[in-house]
């Protein structure tokens, strides 16, 4: 079904299946194709409205009798790093060598992000991810991406892939080595974002979904102030959550 729009988009996928965030719940997730890539100010727009990409495709959770899902993003003028966040940046920038290129597929970075989902529990059954669902997921794409590389010396032990906009960027997934999780590495890859984001001009970092309900996507919360897509309109939350 080709649906309207600037560029138009074909429905490729529309259908109720498990929830991907909560168990035992049901998702509606309908994925769309742009018939071409998306310009800057397209993305803009995309992620103004909550979409979210999963490799060439656009999605918005449309979950029957559930709201939990609600994207979240950063005023990178607004937002104040917290003296956490400072240690993050500080303990990161003396361990680990940073550098932005094309978003790539390589057995290292497959090895790498499979390490990742068992080491966080995220894996969901099946098999671990091969180069072609690596490829589709994340370097496929219908917009401007790339990705930024973390190093330890010569060796690769984290990988974000980013999607860029013309006045925002959007980071789309952050998978690292484990055995350097007491650093921080999703915190510290969202406050280098943050970082290229001020010093582009940009205005906004887009987060993903905050997923009430969800421990993986509770640290979303955590970065102050930030706004959310409450019914339609992006609300700033100043208020931190309440302690479980």
């Amino acid at each position: 079904m080709l649906l309207p729009g600037d560029p138009p988009e074909f429905l490729v996928h529309d259908e109720l299946e498990p929830c991907p965030y909560l168990p035992g719940r049901l998702a509606r997730l309908p994925f769309r194709v742009p018939v071409r890539a998306l310009l800057g100010h397209e993305l803009d727009q995309r992620l103004i409205a909550g979409d979210r990409r999963n490799g060439p495709l656009l999605y918005r959770p449309s979950c029957p009798g559930c709201q939990a899902c609600e994207p979240i993003r950063l005023d990178v003028d607004r937002f104040v790093e917290r003296p956490t966040h400072r240690r993050v940046l500080r303990r990161g920038n003396g361990v680990f060598r940073v550098e932005m290129g094309p978003a790539l597929v390589s057995d290292e970075r497959v090895a790498l992000y499979n390490a990742h989902l068992d080491a966080r529990g995220l894996r969901t059954g099946g098999a671990p991810m091969d180069r072609d669902g690596y490829a589709h997921f994340l370097t496929e794409s219908c917009c401007s991406s790339f990705e930024l590389r973390y190093y330890v010396d010569d060796a690769l032990v984290g990988v974000a892939v980013t999607d860029r906009g013309e006045e925002s960027l959007s980071a789309v997934y952050c998978y690292y080595d484990p055995a350097f999780a007491r650093l921080g590495p999703g915190t510290y890859s969202i406050l280098k974002q943050v970082e290229l984001c001020r010093r582009w001009g940009f205005r906004y970092l887009y987060l993903g979904l905050h997923v009430e309900g969800s421990d993986v996507m509770a640290y979303k919360a955590r970065f102050l102030p930030h706004e959310r897509l409450l019914g339609g309109r992006w609300v700033e939350i100043t208020e931190p959550p309440p302690a479980p």
